[in-house]
């Protein structure tokens, strides 16, 4: 019982703080909407983009669509959707995929590059 309750205890400790707390769908839409995020996702690198609230995408050169489905933000790029879940801290958006860390950004008010 003892060794059971040392396991428990160390997945607990080495889950990581967003597994549990995922944005939901109308937090997703309120932090996002209107708003510009930059960061780094882990496979494309770098990236800004202004999540226009009717929703389009707009970077530099390149435009794609958004929406939230369910509890997930989905990005399209002349493809087919793909949907991440988001963590949301005051600025601060970590998106995750298949349940690991995918990219990170922070929230900038407003479309403050005139995408």
């Amino acid at each position: 019982m003892k060794q059971c309750l040392m396991a428990l205890a160390i997945t607990l400790v080495a889950a990581p703080a967003w597994a549990h707390d995922a944005a939901t769908g109308a937090q997703i839409t309120a932090a996002i909407s209107g708003n510009t995020v930059q960061g780094s996702m882990n496979e494309s690198g770098a990236y800004t983009e202004f999540y226009d609230a009717d929703g389009t995408i707009k970077g530099v050169d390149y435009t794609g669509t958004w929406s939230v489905e369910g509890d997930q933000m989905c990005f399209a790029y002349g493809e087919e959707p793909s949907c991440w879940d988001v963590h949301i801290e005051d600025d601060q958006v970590m998106w995750i995929k298949d349940g690991a860390e995918d990219g990170t950004g922070t929230l900038v008010s407003g479309n403050p590059n005139n995408f």
